[in-house]
């Protein structure tokens, strides 16, 4: 075979083949070879596109409803983007008062019991295997004592967790795909994404940034931040925060029983959130059960994370009365201690023994100190934005400050806030469409650290 007919022969359409080795040498460049012209041809070599180079894919369809969630998380997306503002600005002091993540070192009392744990697990007297599902019952009799006496709660009444977050989902399993749901607007995101994932609610609906059979119970600075209930459809699940995520407004007494009144009048299951109930300046209940009535509609979500700074610790609780039941009077809590059961194995051995001793006298004081100094840190913004002429909501029961930034979008000001200043805040928008035109400030953040911010503030808006 001639050379030409040879290259005719092996060039393809690939630019990996044309690249290839062949024994075209100079020594058959030197060959007078009389060729045929019909042996002669043009070769045109095309790249070959690549959405022909595919991933092997499975034949598993992905779970439509996580495909309703829009975009990420919101924490990790303001994450995102503030590691996107550090590599556009790499020499900027960034200062994070967006995600509500605690700064403050846990106090020695508490961790030296979480120390004097962890190293009993190296002796033959103190090595401890899986535990309790639903907690070790000291730690178990020591919550209904500290937080729930004289609330007819009870020590099996209490399930220890790895966060009120992760119970937020167990309880979604145990409810299923057939209930609905309403949810104060603006509220923490877990409650809304753990719906859609579940399945309870529709499609994302742009044009009001609302998902398809969610009611959103809007609080506003004119009904002080508690919805109108008279003009709340019923549902069977109602998530409720107080002292409140984001907005920092904590219900009254009087509020609360008339959610409670309402939730029986309809026969609706109330989920409590009280993450924040240690924050409480005001006199108004730190915890459901306070309301007479509340334990037969009314299940509670509770945690270490912002009062003994176990974020990263992860420890929390739930409360699920034996009084609440289904339908068809099966008690709720038997369910819940299956999912439990199911998917728990229980919380760290060591970590309840960190919260052991933040109930202790010597620790609940630790706590409320650090608690304390958060507060201290609320007031130094709360009064730096209102010496801007900023309406300013939150900051007397919460660790969070709720900034007005009317007709503005959040987004927007929290980029013009993180361009201009390095601080990172968090979009109102991000916790529902009622927290429109708002921004959070976190109060979780070293002192030195909320007195920068504050004076970037102040050299922004003045």
């Amino acid at each position: 075979m001639s050379v030409m007919q040879s290259l005719s022969g092996s060039i393809s359409s690939s630019s990996s083949a044309f690249l290839a080795p062949t024994n075209f040498t100079s020594s058959s460049r030197a060959q007078n070879v009389p060729l045929p012209a019909k042996s002669f041809r043009i070769c045109k070599c095309v790249a070959a596109p690549q959405e022909q180079i595919t991933a092997y894919k499975t034949k598993v369809s992905r779970n439509a409803n996580v495909a309703k969630l829009q975009a990420g998380y919101l924490f990790p997306e303001i994450a995102r983007r503030r590691t996107a503002h550090l590599q556009k600005y790499p020499d900027a002091k960034v200062i994070s008062l967006g995600i509500g993540d605690t700064t403050e070192p846990i106090p020695e009392v508490i961790t030296s019991a979480m120390a004097k744990r962890s190293y009993a697990l190296s002796t033959l007297e103190g090595y401890s295997g899986y535990g309790a599902e639903q907690g070790e019952k000291a730690l178990r009799a020591a919550i209904a004592s500290r937080f729930y006496k004289n609330f007819g709660i009870e020590e099996d009444d209490i399930f220890v967790s790895d966060g009120a977050k992760c119970d937020i989902s167990r309880l979604q399993v145990v409810f299923g795909s057939n209930v609905t749901m309403a949810v104060q607007d603006p509220s923490y995101p877990a409650y809304v994404d753990s719906s859609v994932i579940m399945g309870q609610t529709g499609q994302f609906q742009k044009d009001v940034e609302k998902y398809g059979k969610i009611e959103y119970m809007r609080c506003t600075p004119e009904n002080g931040f508690f919805p109108d209930l008279s003009t709340v459809s019923r549902t069977d699940i109602i998530f409720f925060c107080s002292p409140n995520n984001p907005t920092g407004s904590a219900a009254t007494r009087e509020q609360l029983t008339q959610l409670v009144q309402f939730a029986k009048d309809n026969g609706t299951i109330i989920v409590y959130d009280s993450a924040y109930a240690l924050y409480m300046s005001d006199d108004n209940p730190r915890s459901i059960f306070e309301i007479p009535g509340a334990k037969e509609v009314a299940i509670e979500t509770s945690s270490f994370s912002k009062y003994a700074g176990f974020t990263g610790v992860r420890l929390g609780w739930t409360v699920v009365p034996k009084q609440l039941l289904f339908s068809d009077g099966f008690p709720v809590a038997k369910d819940f201690n299956r999912i439990v059961c199911t998917c728990f194995n229980g919380a760290s051995n060591i970590a309840q023994a960190g919260a052991l001793a933040c109930l202790s006298p010597e620790g609940f004081e630790a706590m409320h100190e650090v608690i304390g100094f958060y507060k201290e840190n609320t007031d130094i913004i709360v009064e730096t934005f209102n010496s801007l002429g900023f309406k300013v909501y939150g900051g007397k029961n919460a660790p969070y400050v709720w900034v007005c930034f009317p007709g503005r979008s959040s987004w927007e000001v929290f980029s013009e806030i993180l361009e201009k200043t390095h601080v990172v805040t968090t979009p109102g928008s991000g916790f529902g469409p009622g927290g429109e035109g708002f921004i959070r400030v976190s109060a979780f953040g070293h002192r030195e650290n909320i007195l920068e911010a504050c004076r970037r503030f102040k050299e922004l808006y003045k």
